[in-house]
């Protein structure tokens, strides 16, 4: 009786190894991957050191831009598709995605004092454009039509992240930090002019405040797109926190209040901008004696 019953177990267990029912699934989209992806959505952002007032005896504020053009910030840029890849969404997305579901808040100005209402924004943003069209028949016959054209939020319009930073020195850790305060997207501006595109310039859409723990969840639980591994793919808190960008800067705290392309153009507000990005990282070593 026991040696049937071993016989038994035996065989159950062999079919059930090669049953297709025993293969490992992922619910919900098996198709995707072949193991089961929770770390990034359960994710917390991490907590930021607590700084008195009194320990601060330095600070300045920073404004840099990071132009996604550039070869190594490419990665902010893809993948254009807005459903994303893998699961993943470019940075402008992530931004995007959250403002017209009215998860985050959102500001007009870079002091985070002047609040947009998210669905108004929205309707502004994409609020469709009214043209004329001339349509010209065989015989020369001239007939004009209204046309709307939808307007939709494009992440390849995003070629610039902006942001205002706050470097400081701790005297409890004698080493000098950086918080960053606030960031905005920007849209490249475009006239119509006889057909050609011309460009005018570059518009800030809006500021999100970098402190606000809604934010840093929001960017911890969204990965970026790091093709060295794709098993362990950086959140984008890991990327502001870690600094895995080019940047220049464009201002720093001064009595004037005043950006460099205010006083300097071309090369020479390249060097200033080189320049004040030197002075800033020599604060920290000129702490020290040796």
């Amino acid at each position: 009786m026991i040696r049937q019953l071993l016989r038994y177990y035996a065989i159950l267990a062999i079919v059930l190894a090669f049953s297709p029912l025993s293969a490992q699934t992922v619910e919900g989209d098996g198709a995707r991957h072949f193991y089961e992806r929770h770390t990034a959505v359960e994710r917390e952002a991490l907590d930021m050191p607590f700084v008195r007032e009194s320990d601060v005896v330095w600070e300045n504020t920073v404004w840099r831009t990071i132009d996604i053009r550039e070869k190594f910030n490419r990665f902010f840029y893809f993948p254009i598709e807005h459903r994303g890849v893998e699961g993943r969404r470019n940075f402008a997305y992530v931004i995007w995605d959250a403002v017209v579901n009215d998860e985050l808040p959102i500001y007009a100005d870079d002091e985070l004092k002047i609040p947009l209402d998210n669905r108004m924004f929205v309707e502004s943003f994409t609020k469709p454009d009214t043209i004329i069209l001339e349509i010209v028949d065989d015989d020369e016959n001239y007939e004009y039509k209204t046309v709307i054209v939808p307007k939709e939020f494009n992440s390849e319009e995003m070629l610039q992240v902006r942001m205002k930073e706050a470097w400081y020195i701790d005297k409890q850790v004698t080493e000098q930090n950086v918080r960053v305060l606030a960031l905005c997207l920007t849209k490249e501006m475009y006239k119509d002019h006889d057909g050609d595109l011309d460009y005018i310039g570059t518009a800030e859409m809006f500021w999100v405040p970098m402190l606000s723990p809604l934010w840093r969840r929001l960017l911890a639980r969204n990965e970026a797109t790091w093709e060295q591994n794709i098993a362990h793919q950086p959140s984008w808190e890991y990327v502001f926190i870690n600094r895995m960008f080019n940047s220049y800067i464009t201002r720093i705290s001064n009595r004037f209040n005043r950006s460099i392309l205010d006083y300097l153009t071309g090369t020479e507000a390249i060097w200033e901008s080189e320049r004040l990005e030197s002075e800033l990282l020599d604060i920290s070593q000129d702490m020290w004696e040796y």
